[in-house]
């Protein structure tokens, strides 16, 4: 008798990247970011822009560890429609240069196709984070 594994909902995958150590999160994005993934920082934030694919994700998140001590991001919930997911939380942590905290609202939206993330992108009072790092 053949047991087929049970595939991972989309939101189970989310939550995978936002739960567990850093290389079990990033394990998981580097099995469900699609390679040619679009990854969009808001607006106004410090490293605002357009990122594809996990090298450039993960470029990313290494400056976020380099500058901050503990930057986290405390989700609240979740909204899953089909293959769109919202997660909404509040980021903080201390920028390294100032030594200051902050706290700001964040919503990240995540859109899927064939369980890969094919699209994010970053909403967040991105005025929060610049007013600690000056």
């Amino acid at each position: 008798m053949v047991i087929k594994e049970k595939q991972m909902t989309n939101l189970e995958i989310l939550k995978k990247t936002y739960n567990g150590t850093v290389e079990e999160k990033l394990n998981t994005l580097k099995t469900h970011l699609h390679p040619d993934a679009i990854w969009k920082e808001a607006a106004g934030f410090p490293y605002a822009g357009t990122y594809v694919g996990f090298e450039e994700v993960v470029t990313l998140f290494q400056h976020l560890a380099e500058d901050w001590i503990d930057y986290t991001l405390q989700v609240e919930d979740y909204v899953v429609d089909t293959n769109k997911i919202v997660a909404y939380g509040t980021y903080s942590g201390i920028y390294k240069k100032t030594n200051s905290y902050f706290k700001a609202r964040v919503a990240h939206l995540f859109q899927f196709e064939n369980q890969k993330i094919i699209r994010y992108e970053q909403f967040v009072d991105s005025q929060k984070v610049i007013q600690a790092m000056q």
